[in-house]
């Protein structure tokens, strides 16, 4: 059985929390800021956790199952 590689990309993108569970960052950060309001600005600096029907699929892709 060969040994799974991790994807590259996804490494960059994902982390994993304490519990095991997936963290992204937020979309729509990257351009076109002033259109944006400030309240809009403050909630896309936090990061958010992936969903529970997506966290099966990053897992693999992180090389964790």
């Amino acid at each position: 059985m060969p040994k799974v590689k991790t994807h590259s990309s996804a490494k960059k993108r994902f982390k994993l929390t304490g519990s095991g569970k997936v963290k992204r960052f937020q979309a729509f950060t990257s351009h076109m800021m002033r259109n944006k309001g400030k309240k809009a600005k403050l909630r896309l600096r936090d990061a958010a956790l992936v969903s529970q029907a997506d966290e099966k699929r990053i897992k693999r892709l992180l090389g964790l199952r």
